[in-house]
């Protein structure tokens, strides 16, 4: 996997977000592929993305400010592709499932209105989100599905965003990425709170879902520790999580792409999240990565120390 790490900083400090430009009625939207460094939005996000060692680079990300024209939410998503055609499906999904879920949500708030009236919408705010995120996920998986211009049967991607309301982090995932919070405890240190679960085939939710619908999960010799999706007649493909949007060779057999969805109330001690894609949590603890970036104010800064482990990234060569 590639490694791509995105930054949504300033938490509790930027409850009120910011006006959008008056000729930009969809705020601002950056979005990155290929290789991104030291760039991001104009006052949340900071991302940094680069090729590996296996070729082309399939990660890719967006941060969204002023997500539905609402001047205090934004989303911010990373997407990291696996397979022959892992770059396009990352893109892909990166184009299509913020504006679905944006669509999702909005006829799930107007219908809870017409249902609930407006002084109940507020008690299911997260339970809208949810359905929302659920339905927009499934949509843009069939939509892969019947791309005639994407081969998705071998090739796939994960897919990890937050969206941050006020006060409130709506956290979705499916895959392997990971988001991270710096918080400060009590005794005024950074501390590190996981806030998704990093979807492989060896948990055993995953993997008794993967078995029922007769899929294999096991370890070759070579790479002991990494568990993989197999068919049930081949050694084939070898998919190193349990849920992702695309890789159809694997859905019949317990490969899914419906997202973990979870929320955070943001407090005065939150101070940033972390989004990366695996490649980075591989030679990285959460507790290292928070420690990075606290030590690191800029946030340009801090996406590189925190691809680079914490060293300071080499000069560019001329």
């Amino acid at each position: 996997m590639r490694q791509l790490s995105s930054l949504l900083q300033g938490l509790a400090r930027s409850m009120a977000g910011k006006e959008r430009k008056e000729d930009d009625p969809q705020g601002t939207v950056l979005r990155s592929s290929g290789t991104l460094r030291g760039e991001g939005s104009e006052t949340l996000a900071a991302v940094w993305s680069r090729r590996g060692e296996k070729g082309t680079n399939q990660d890719c990300s967006l941060v969204w400010e002023g997500f539905g024209c609402q001047d205090d939410t934004i989303f911010c998503g990373i997407f990291d592709g696996h397979g022959q055609w892992g770059h396009y499906v990352s893109k892909a999904v990166r184009d299509s499932l913020p504006p679905s879920l944006l669509r999702h949500w909005q006829e799930a708030v107007a219908l809870a209105s017409l249902i609930d009236g407006e002084k109940k919408l507020g008690d299911c705010q997260f339970d809208l989100w949810r359905q929302s995120y659920l339905a927009a996920a499934a949509a843009v998986d069939e939509e892969l599905r019947r791309s005639r211009r994407l081969d998705a049967v071998n090739s796939g991607s994960t897919a990890l965003s937050i969206v941050k309301k006020g006060d409130t982090m709506v956290i979705a995932n499916v895959g392997d990425s990971r988001a991270v919070l710096g918080t400060t405890s009590d005794d005024g240190s950074i501390a590190a709170v996981q806030l998704t679960v990093d979807f492989k085939p060896n948990l055993p939710q995953e993997k008794a879902r993967i078995v029922q619908c007769k899929g294999r999960v096991h370890c070759h010799d070579d790479e002991p520790g990494v568990h993989r999706v197999w068919l049930p007649d081949r050694e084939a493909p070898g998919l190193a999580m349990s849920r992702a949007f695309g890789d159809y060779c694997v859905k019949d057999y317990g490969v899914i792409s419906a997202p973990e969805v979870t929320q955070r109330r943001i407090t005065s001690r939150d101070q940033f999240v972390i989004l990366a894609t695996d490649g980075v949590w591989d030679v990285v603890s959460n507790e290292e990565a928070v420690q990075i970036v606290a030590d690191t104010p800029e946030r340009e800064k801090a996406v590189k120390r925190l691809r680079h482990g914490g060293r300071t990234p080499p000069r560019a060569q001329t």
